[in-house]
């Protein structure tokens, strides 16, 4: 005695747990499944593995839209012969990854389209795609963000946004000035993922010129300095700006 099987019946019962490539799926891949002879294990197996490659494609999805990026890029696409000085064998490294683990940093220095927020991007889409929850910001915008908080009484919410995920990238340190007060609520978000989560931040100043951006406060900068260097790699590039290579070359 055969069972008659109502499509109908089956789909709501797989989109209900959740398998909605099944349900999409399965009458294609069971014509293929007679078509090629496969066993009732093969056949479990596609469907199993089409179901489990669609679920890790929706979350890296949610992950890249939690990141904020303002745009994708990745390592492939990145112009090495256009810096005049970059360490690619250093860069490559950094991109396996091993420093989110271990809650370091890595720093991007270099003047104008040089590359260093392509690279941050790049990174931290590489780290989605691994499975690690990133967000991308500027150092401008967290100042903002935390000031409104503070008005609003909901700093400790906010600053736990930037807290929580594995990546936090800090895009253009340097390139806008920054007050006391905003310096203060930078170094608390540094302060606080030193050791605890991994840190890449792009900025257009050497190190020895950072008090200028907090406000020449000597103190802070060394105290910022000492906990985002203590476990990080520094990646310096030189070169003129890719932005204007069109006019440089005429």
């Amino acid at each position: 005695m055969t069972m008659k099987l109502d499509p109908n019946t089956l789909i709501a019962q797989l989109t209900y747990l959740g398998l909605p490539f099944i349900g999409e799926h399965y009458q294609t891949l069971a014509q293929q499944a007679a078509t090629e002879h496969w066993s009732h294990l093969q056949f479990l197996e596609r469907l199993i593995e089409g179901q489990a490659q669609a679920r890790e494609s929706r979350r890296i999805e949610r992950r890249v839209q939690l990141a904020r990026f303002p745009l994708i890029k990745t390592l492939d696409a990145f112009q090495w012969d256009w810096p005049k000085k970059i360490n690619r064998l250093q860069i490559q490294n950094i991109f396996r990854l091993a420093f989110i683990e271990q809650n370091a940093n890595a720093i991007f220095l270099g003047g104008v389209g040089v590359g260093k927020s392509h690279l941050a991007i790049a990174l931290g889409h590489t780290a989605c795609l691994k499975g690690y929850s990133v967000l991308f910001t500027t150092a401008i915008d967290i100042i903002n963000t935390l000031s409104a908080a503070q008005t609003t009484s909901t700093l400790k919410r906010e600053l736990r946004k930037y807290l929580k995920p594995n990546l936090l990238l800090i895009d253009e340190l340097g390139y806008l000035p920054i007050d006391k007060h905003g310096a203060d609520l930078l170094f608390q978000i540094i302060s606080q993922r030193y050791e605890q989560g991994a840190i890449v931040i792009t900025s257009n100043r050497a190190f020895k010129h950072w008090p200028a951006i907090f406000n020449n406060d000597s103190t802070l900068t060394s105290a910022l300095l000492d906990r985002l260097l203590h476990h990080a790699d520094t990646v310096i590039i030189e070169g003129k700006s890719y932005r204007m290579k069109d006019q440089i070359e005429e």
